[in-house]
């Protein structure tokens, strides 16, 4: 084991849930505004999950007020606090770029997982 991989396994985060495509996420983010920093929360649901190890990436989507927005966050970032399991859905594929024609009810309309 060289010393790159020794140093990417101090920095993984332990505590990160089981969550894949399909699932409704809420990702607790920390905003740095001035000198003051606040934690602020980014719920949608995941499209998809990439890399490995402590490069490892996944993307939420979320709509409001009629406006979509995707969001990429780095799974094991110190920016990133929690990131907690609001809903389990049930898909069949590891990329769920179909949802972004979808508007409306249609867009987050997932079975969910029992």
């Amino acid at each position: 084991m060289n010393i790159i991989d020794m140093i990417d396994k101090e920095q993984l985060k332990t505590d990160v849930p089981e969550f894949g495509p399909g699932d409704t996420v809420r990702v607790d983010v920390k905003i740095k505004e001035g000198t003051r920093e606040r934690i602020q929360a980014f719920q949608g649901i995941v499209i998809k999950r990439q890399g490995g190890g402590i490069q490892e990436t996944f993307t939420v989507r979320r709509i409001a007020y009629g406006v979509s927005m995707e969001r990429v966050f780095p799974l094991h970032s110190p920016k990133v606090v929690e990131v907690k399991v609001i809903k389990r859905g049930s898909v069949r594929r590891a990329r769920l770029y179909y949802l972004k024609t979808r508007i409306g009810k249609a867009a987050y309309r997932i079975r969910e997982k029992k």
